[in-house]
């Protein structure tokens, strides 16, 4: 099976984070992006930069913030 055809069905595929976190910020803000996915770099003096490093670095933090992409993004 090529790559390709592994990928078809995967929503996520040539997504970047920042592009996933860009849009969730965009579509909620930080405040409501903290109430649908209780992380606290979403509350406390959030940056883009900042989540973005903690997301990296913490695997259950970014699914979750990858859910509510496609959940958001009808996906």
């Amino acid at each position: 099976m090529s790559e390709q055809e592994k990928n078809k069905n995967n929503p996520l595929h040539g997504v970047t984070l920042q592009h996933i976190l860009e849009t969730l910020v965009e579509c909620y803000g930080f405040k409501e992006l903290g109430a649908q996915v209780d992380i606290r770099c979403f509350l406390i003096n959030p940056t883009i930069s900042s989540c973005l490093k903690f997301l990296r670095k913490t695997p259950w933090a970014r699914a979750k913030v990858e859910e509510l992409y496609i959940k958001s993004m009808g996906k």
